[in-house]
């Protein structure tokens, strides 16, 4: 059985999603920005770009936004710096 290998990305990657899902909180856009900035150049983030979203019952938002990826180790750096942070739950 061979198994489909996810498509490789180009770098620099214009257009780039993050999605980033985490508890409501007032400030948790806000928060998404700022750690995006640790990562990542300001002209490389489309604030432009950003959508928020509630899930159902109002515990959890995410906010998607695109970035122009630079390589393979800061999409791993900035996974891991969200991670650490203890608010986000997921990204994707």
């Amino acid at each position: 059985m061979q198994k489909n290998k996810p498509p490789k990305i180009e770098f620099p990657c214009k257009g780039y999603l993050i999605k980033v899902l985490g508890d409501n909180a007032e400030d948790f856009q806000d928060f998404v920005i700022e750690t995006l900035k640790l990562y990542s150049k300001a002209e490389h983030i489309d604030l432009s770009s950003i959508k928020s979203s509630e899930s159902r019952n109002g515990r959890f938002v995410s906010i998607t936004i695109k970035i122009e990826a630079q390589s393979e180790q800061q999409l791993s750096d900035l996974h891991k710096g969200f991670m650490e942070t203890g608010r986000v739950k997921m990204v994707m």
